[in-house]
């Protein structure tokens, strides 16, 4: 329980009406979490608008309201706080609820299109392996100690985001590594946290349906450099023609990581293989069992991180070489039949290109690469034709089938990923709507030695179709076919 106006610390306000010397028990930003004397802060949201839901919020024991505009009619039992931008707001009186949580843990955000949950997981096992105790919050899981639960999204709500830092805290853990997404940035549910260290993997097209443009998910990024502290780290991919952009108006101690450009902490491929990673790293040789350049980078980044944090770079590359790949990235199985079935979250054109030129990188002779792959529903519809197109560029035979439909049609979304692919491939494309079956048939077309990539859900446990949640696993639903 904390004083309103305590609450209120550095919140850029407008307007107060009512004494914000009161006690709140409770904050939340949903209406239906409303509970007696709570703070309701009225977040305009892309499907609704929490000003719609004040009169609501009172009704139901709210005693504070925060908004942009205040109601035509006040109550005069009410405490009413006009905030400039609520979303930010709510990251702020979070903050400040919690104890201001980020300031007590060493704090290391990752952001970028592609890399951010496999240099998060990477950068939290390696610092629990040095003995430290570490927090995690991926795409995949949230980690505080022993406890874990799933992840409902990349970067929780702010609220969510900073009650766990503050378990975090409670627990001992010195450090909390998390992946920032973009629409976490926009939504100012940051806004307020004290990170130490900001890594950049990439960039490349994603998320359109929530920014429109590429411009604006490049600023979007750059917002979390942006507002940076000038004792703060900032590091950088610079093989991304972007990379200047986001330090261009940053305070933060500027780094540089590369693979083909020069570069603060630099990395060499020395080997390729199934196996894993031979790799030159800032003129020190380590094997790692990651695979792919772009797992290279992620590699190097996490190196990277860990040097700038303090830790000996010896020390450091002896544990990395021990680590395993995270979960549905680049995961693989290889059957008793001989074939090598991979498991990659990649949904991004960019992404899908990296691991299919990872695969034909390291394959023998003439192994076949068949590719089962879908598009997201509900999600940026310019990528489909890409994706498609890319899938059948580097492999020999392509399944296009569901990934999460949400509430489209999945027949339509295969439809538009069809019209990326010339007439001259579409020889090598199939079609089948139910993934189950579209992996059994992946593993049908495939001989001893030949190469099976599923992309798209990774490590999702689940399919969504008309709002409702599935269990959907693709490694499970890989292993039962193999075994048919």
């Amino acid at each position: 329980m904390k004083l309103l106006k305590d609450i209120l610390y550095k919140v850029e306000l407008e307007r107060i009406e009512g004494n914000v010397n009161i006690a709140i028990p409770h904050i939340c930003f949903d209406s239906r979490e409303v509970q007696k004397d709570s703070l309701f802060v009225a977040v305009k949201g892309s499907l609704s608008d929490g000003h719609s839901f004040i009169e609501k919020a009172i009704s139901l024991g709210a005693l504070a309201i925060m908004c942009e505009q205040l109601p035509s009619s006040l109550n005069p039992n009410i405490v009413y706080i006009k905030a400039k931008k609520t979303s930010s707001a709510l990251g702020v009186v979070a903050a400040n609820f919690y104890d201001n949580p980020s300031e007590k843990i060493k704090m290391v955000g990752v952001t970028g299109t592609n890399g951010k949950t496999t240099v998060a997981t990477l950068l939290h096992n390696l610092f629990q392996a040095l003995g430290y105790k570490a927090g995690l919050l991926s795409t995949v899981v949230y980690k505080v100690g022993a406890k874990t639960s799933v992840a409902k999204h990349t970067t929780p709500d702010a609220l969510r985001l900073n009650a766990l830092l503050k378990e975090m805290v409670d627990y001992g853990c010195k450090y909390c590594f998390m992946e920032v997404s973009s629409h976490a940035i926009d939504q100012g549910r940051v806004a307020g946290l004290n990170f130490d260290i900001a890594l950049f993997t990439n960039i490349s097209r994603d998320h359109l349906d929530y920014h429109k443009t590429f411009d604006e998910y490049i600023s979007a990024k750059k917002k979390f450099f942006d507002t940076l502290s000038s004792s703060s780290i900032a590091i950088v991919n610079n093989d991304d023609k972007h990379a200047a952009t986001m330090l261009q108006h940053s305070k933060a101690i500027k780094k540089t990581f590369a693979l083909r450009s020069m570069a603060d902490y630099k990395c060499k491929v020395i080997e390729n293989q199934f196996q894993g990673l031979h790799l030159n790293v800032n003129g020190q040789e380590v094997y790692t069992k990651l695979i792919g350049s772009f797992n290279a980078a992620n590699l190097l980044l996490t190196f990277a991180a860990a040097v700038e944090l303090g830790e000996d770079s010896l020390q450091v590359l002896t544990v990395l070489s021990a680590l395993e790949a995270v979960e549905g990235r680049f995961q693989q199985y290889k059957s008793e039949s001989g074939i090598t079935a991979i498991i990659d979250y990649a949904h991004t054109p960019d992404a899908l290109e990296n691991v299919l030129k990872t695969i034909k990188d390291i394959r023998f002779g003439q192994q076949k690469i068949v590719c089962v792959v879908g598009c997201g529903g509900d999600r940026d519809s310019g990528k489909r034709p890409l994706m498609a197109q890319v899938a059948c560029s580097l492999s020999d035979q392509v399944i296009l089938t569901s990934d999460n439909p949400r509430s489209e049609d999945p027949m339509a979304i295969i439809d538009e990923m069809k019209t990326g692919i010339s007439a001259s491939r579409l020889k090598k494309v199939l079609s089948l709507v139910d993934r189950s079956e579209a992996i059994k048939l992946g593993v049908a077309l495939c001989s001893h030695g030949d190469i099976l990539l599923i992309a798209g859900k990774g490590h999702e446990k689940y399919q969504e179709i008309k709002s409702e949640r599935f269990p959907f696993d693709d490694l499970a639903i890989l292993k039962a076919h193999l075994k048919d």
